[in-house]
């Protein structure tokens, strides 16, 4: 865990900005407390955390120098609500999405007429960058094989092609009505979430679907029964976000943004709906299975 300063002795801190109130450099990781038995150095914590982390998982000091080690919240995903309707948990953005996305695909019980290719990219949030991001090369090569191996050109291959951008949205929360437009905002319980377009302060830095993907995406999910419904991301000047659904769509490939409503976006302990996620589920299938 990390520690935080009892309310007590805030009096400094209650004076700055929300911004400024928990700087990075004090987010630092509690791991133990105990020293090593027999040692009188100055690191005995520090030392007997090592050797825990050595006889555990065979992790070395030195290890530090190259791992990548995340620090996230440790509680399972809970049921929420008297209802159990809802699905509490850390991370619902975006692991939500991607198992919607990846189940249907693993779980299909016909080939499709068309390739299904379902992407699992990293670093979406500091802007999809290094090698294992969706602005990487690693796509275009995959990709590029697969058509290669069938005598295609991977250009022809992307004007064919048509993807879903699998991301959440917010969904509508009255506590915080006022950076919501309510007649445009998706809400819980109401189905799969399509956004035309996401973007700060209305579509800068995104992807803007086309109006034929819209409208072909209509018919399949109404023709499969699927709940869903279009959304933008809040006020128009409130903010916004973005998704990996702009580098799709520089591939030349139609792309537009799907994905489960979600309360208390980065918090913690994220909130969707069960009905949500299994509409984006559905959605997903019915997108691999069109014709």
């Amino acid at each position: 865990m990390i520690t935080d300063l009892l309310i007590h002795l805030a009096s400094d801190q209650l004076r700055k900005s929300l911004a400024e109130g928990i700087p990075a450099e004090n987010l630092n990781v509690l791991l133990g407390s105990m020293p090593l038995e027999g040692d009188e150095g100055a690191d005995r914590v520090k030392l007997a955390v090592m050797i825990l982390l050595g006889e555990k998982y065979g992790i070395t000091e030195a290890d530090f120098q190259s791992a990548e080690l995340c620090v996230t919240p440790a509680g399972k995903a809970r049921e929420v609500g008297l209802d159990r309707s809802m699905i509490g948990g850390f991370g619902h953005d975006d692991r939500v999405c991607s198992y919607a996305a990846l189940a249907p695909l693993l779980e299909m019980e016909q080939i499709p007429m068309y390739t299904s290719v379902c992407t699992l990219a990293d670093k979406e949030e500091i802007g999809s960058e290094g090698v294992t991001g969706m602005q990487s090369a690693f796509f275009d090569t995959f990709i590029e094989d697969l058509c290669q191996a069938q005598g295609g050109t991977l250009r022809a291959c992307y004007e064919a092609s048509k993807c879903l951008s699998a991301d959440v949205t917010n969904a509508f929360d009255p506590m915080f009505a006022e950076v919501h437009d309510q007649r445009n905002n998706a809400r819980a319980n109401y189905g799969a979430a399509i956004c035309k377009y996401t973007g700060a302060r209305g579509k800068s830095g995104a992807s803007d679907a086309s109006a034929e993907l819209m409208g072909w995406l209509r018919r399949v999910l109404e023709d499969q029964g699927v709940i869903w419904q279009t959304a933008e991301l809040g006020k128009v000047d409130q903010g916004g976000g973005g998704t990996v659904a702009v580098y799709m769509a520089k591939r030349n490939i139609d792309t537009v943004d799907i994905g489960v409503p979600v309360l208390s976006m980065h918090a913690p302990f994220e909130v969707v709906t069960k009905l949500d996620l299994y509409m984006t589920m559905r959605a997903m299938a019915a997108f691999y299975q069109a014709e």
